[in-house]
């Protein structure tokens, strides 16, 4: 069997993972199922090696913070005659040990095996830390 696939993406427009849940709780974020998702120019070529087997892991301010499922993928028609992609994910959110990662563009593919491990139960209640210590902690391999 072959390993999980993932896909990584920036959260532009967020500073930290609470501004991610705050988006995806507005009307705007969900589709018609009630379930968030992210919309994309681009299909997954890998698309159904991941689809109810891997998760998109969010990039904040260059850390890996969090993660959720991914159910399926859906066509957008926003009626401009541009086919989009619309990601459909798990509500539930998981995060993940902080960990750094530089900017790019669009999204990229993560093997099961490059994925940063999710955080123990407990962690999961702690207060967040300012993003700026949380990156500096994940630099030197704190966190």
């Amino acid at each position: 069997m072959a390993a999980t696939i993932h896909i990584l993406k920036l959260c532009v427009g967020a500073e930290k993972v609470e501004d991610l849940l705050a988006w995806q709780a507005t009307a705007r974020a969900k589709g018609p199922d009630g379930l968030p998702r992210h919309v994309t120019r681009m299909w997954p070529k890998r698309a159904d090696e991941i689809a109810g087997e891997g998760s998109l892991y969010w990039v904040f301010k260059g850390l890996i913070l969090c993660r959720q499922p991914i159910i399926r993928f859906d066509p957008v028609d926003r009626g401009d005659g541009i086919n989009r992609c619309g990601i459909v994910l798990d509500p539930n959110v998981t995060r993940v040990a902080a960990t750094p990662k530089r900017p790019f563009q669009g999204w990229r593919y993560l093997q099961a095996g490059g994925a940063p491990r999710d955080l123990r139960q407990g962690q999961k209640a702690d207060a967040p830390l300012p993003p700026q210590l949380e990156s500096a902690l994940a630099e030197i391999g704190v966190l």
